[in-house]
């Protein structure tokens, strides 16, 4: 509480909305939207507990243009602008399509790049490192293993980068919804635009002429030319009846020509086909749609429902991109979801809340297998992708999010991040199953996301910690001795061009 001469006054009596305005809408914006800085709503700040936010805004964030305000708000000031921005607005601003297209900026134009890289390494074996501590990325080269370019990047990048299908070029989605495209080859920022105001991710068409993003907020997806980031479509996300839904992860599907949805709110996974000659999609009752009887969704890119039973928003696809395995966050049975018959065809068991979008496939005794690590569990779920039962669950040392390998690797590494062991990652042997090998490369760090080469030569591991204990150690793939160790800056991902375009079994997609 503040104390004003006899009068004291606590957080609640502050009004925070004008307190807001005098200290954080010039860098935050007027209506929390963002500015220079990020958004503040409160899906914005999910990673960022309230406890967080009062050491934010007393101490300032390192690397950024975020100042320290200890020394000029009370302390009960500034809860009270933690306690503002952890509260949804009563009218939520909208960003529309005349919005997201005046935000668009073109930063080099296309005339002014080369089309041949101005480095000599190769290409396809580069990695994208990002860097979460100061909102900067890495470009590394693959085979000498060296950085050959940092640049910064939007705040918080989220969902991971998408590559071009030539690799050529990559895609970056902010949480604060700014898409940015990079060029590999010429290692410059080209365009941006800001598609959404929370933004989850953003997937490349296989054509590599679409770039679809999913937002939280508002609920839409939104389709941008791949070529300059212009607007195609913004399409607002309901279930049929005006419920709107957030978005909770949007994927490419390049067999089917299509991207495919998955839903935060309601039991709906969308696809939205970008072939050219699909036919056209209805939704709900037609007595004859080849009489002409029934009356198609609006294109581009309309949504075709597969309606469930619950919610799932959590995927992982077969290498056919014919069924998808979903799972809630919430935990519980997951679901096979054939996307052809557009119905569920299986049940797996999958109690500790697997984190699908990490799953990996391989063959093992003459079965394809998926592969999961568990949230809630110090498990490995193993499951037959043809019965869709649960063939093994291998026991780690924690609850884990990332599992990686290479079709050229016996071993898959899964770590063990989100239990007590968070500084250890463990090596399994896909031909029989178990765990062979413990890694422990800084004890007392996270050690995570492992990521291989185009050639599955080298295994690249995350120490998850702001600089300077921050690194990137490369572990030679088949003896699992430390090749090299880079210094890095709170590194939360690592990309290789390869791996992404070619959808590698061993790798998210």
């Amino acid at each position: 509480m503040l104390g004003l001469g006899s009068h004291v006054v606590h957080a609640a009596d502050i009004d925070a909305g004008k307190l807001f305005a005098e200290q954080c809408a010039s860098c935050h914006g007027a209506d929390r939207t963002g500015a220079m800085g990020p958004a503040l709503f409160p899906e914005s700040l999910e990673r960022l507990k309230p406890k967080g936010a009062v050491k934010t805004i007393s101490e300032g964030r390192a690397a950024t243009q975020m100042p320290a305000f200890a020394d000029k708000l009370k302390p009960e000031q500034i809860q009270a602008l933690v306690d503002y921005v952890f509260t949804a607005p009563a009218h939520m601003p909208r960003w529309e399509q005349a919005q997201i297209e005046a935000s668009r900026v073109i930063h080099v134009p296309p005339d002014k790049l080369q089309d041949k890289p101005v480095y000599t390494a190769d290409p396809l074996n580069l990695f994208l490192i990002v860097e979460q501590g100061d909102h900067h990325a890495t470009v590394l080269d693959g085979d000498k293993l060296i950085p050959i370019h940092r640049f910064a990047t939007r705040y918080a990048l989220h969902g991971g980068p998408k590559f071009s299908p030539d690799g050529r070029y990559v895609y970056l989605a902010s949480r604060d919804g700014w898409i940015s495209k990079f060029d590999m080859y010429n290692l410059k920022t080209v365009a941006e635009i800001r598609a959404g105001l929370n933004t989850r991710n953003l997937a490349v068409s296989g054509d590599g002429k679409v770039v679809m993003v999913g937002n939280y907020l508002p609920n839409t997806l939104v389709a941008l030319s791949a070529d300059d980031l212009s607007v195609l479509r913004v399409i607002p996300v309901e279930d049929g009846k005006c419920k709107p839904s957030r978005v909770s992860a949007v994927y490419t599907a390049p067999p089917r020509q299509s991207f495919i949805v998955a839903l935060k709110d309601i039991p709906q996974i969308w696809e939205l086909s970008y072939d050219p000659h699909a036919g056209p999609v209805y939704d709900g009752l037609v007595q004859d749609f080849r009489m002409g009887e029934g009356i198609a969704v609006p294109g581009p890119f309309p949504p075709q429902r597969t309606r469930l039973e619950t919610i799932l928003d959590d995927f992982f696809f077969d290498q056919g991109y014919i069924n998808v395995i979903g799972a809630s966050r919430e935990g519980g049975e997951g679901q096979v979801v054939n996307l052809d018959v557009r119905r569920r065809i299986a049940s797996v068991a999958l109690p500790g809340m697997p984190h699908l979008g990490s799953g990996i496939t391989f063959d093992y005794q003459g079965k394809r297998v998926l592969a999961t690590p568990n949230i809630k569990e110090s498990v490995v779920s193993v499951i037959d992708m043809e019965t869709w039962q649960t063939l093994k669950r291998i026991d780690t040392h924690g609850p884990g999010f990332f599992m990686r390998s290479n079709e050229k690797s016996p071993y898959a590494w899964v770590d063990g991040m989100l239990g007590k062991r968070r500084d250890t990652v463990q090596l399994i042997d896909k031909r029989t199953l178990e765990v062979v090998k413990d890694l422990t490369p800084v004890p007392g760090k996270a050690a995570a996301h492992i990521e291989f080469d185009r050639y599955g030569r080298y295994a690249l591991l995350s120490i998850m910690e702001n600089a300077p204990d921050g690194a990137l150690v490369i572990y030679d793939a088949n003896t699992f001795k430390e090749i090299k160790r880079l210094p890095m800056n709170k590194p939360i991902g690592k990309y290789n061009v390869w791996n992404k375009i070619h959808y590698e079994e061993g790798t998210s997609h």
